[in-house]
């Protein structure tokens, strides 16, 4: 551990608490599960951190005859029926917000595309300047796209004049969860299941969140 803390310094999850008055918005895309289930550890982490948090899911554009035809996507939408679906109101309301999704060919779904593509309002009228965002994924294999996934939304949140938080190396238990710096990642087996164990990791980036997000607004004030 003398290497590790080295690296690490003080920065360790055990600091990153008891922020308050932060607004964070856990907004996630989820087919089989995986995604809306880091989101639940994100709304875990950030409460802990002291923020009030919605979770809140983008609108599914795939057809009812595409879905009724795979359990585990029908078996998603039940689970989420009574998940919110986030609105331009609720990205104006969050000082954070957190984006979790599957990679598609080493990017961001076309759900949660159409969700950004839809913000141009928010975006003209300078309402997303300064929110600070961090993102999550998942894959079917370690080398799927799931960096490029992340970086493909972080670059529309360049467009928004976001301030990035990524993880980075800023805890060791990130290591235990593959190590990806852009965001907690993690590969899905063909039984659906989660191959690492990253729910240390995804509660660490939300209260990292809500840490730089603390900081944001105390700077503004």
């Amino acid at each position: 551990m003398g290497f590790l803390s080295k690296i690490f310094g003080k920065s360790s999850e055990k600091e990153i608490v008891n922020m308050s008055n932060v607004k964070l918005a856990v907004i996630f895309y989820s087919m089989g599960g995986t995604n809306y289930q880091l989101a639940k550890w994100a709304e875990e982490g950030a409460k802990e951190a002291g923020a009030e948090v919605k979770v809140l899911k983008v609108q599914e554009l795939a057809p009812d005859s595409v879905i009724e035809g795979n359990e585990v996507w029908k078996g998603t939408v039940e689970a989420t029926k009574d998940v919110p679906v986030a609105t331009s109101a609720d990205v104006e309301w969050a000082d954070a917000i957190i984006f979790s999704v599957p990679t598609r060919f080493g990017n961001m779904p076309s759900q949660m595309k159409q969700f950004l593509d839809t913000q141009g309002g928010l975006w003209a009228t300078g309402k997303t300047v300064n929110k600070v965002v961090s993102a999550m994924t998942s894959a079917q294999n370690p080398h799927g796209g799931q960096e490029a996934t992340l970086l493909s939304l972080y670059t529309s949140m360049m467009h928004w004049g976001a301030i990035i938080a990524t993880p980075g190396y800023t805890d060791p238990v990130l290591f235990g969860a593959g190590g990806n710096p852009y965001g907690t990642s993690v590969t899905v087996g063909q039984d659906g299941k989660m191959i690492e164990d990253v729910q240390a990791a995804v509660k660490h980036q939300a209260k990292r969140t809500v840490n730089v997000a603390e900081w944001v607004k105390k700077g503004n004030q």
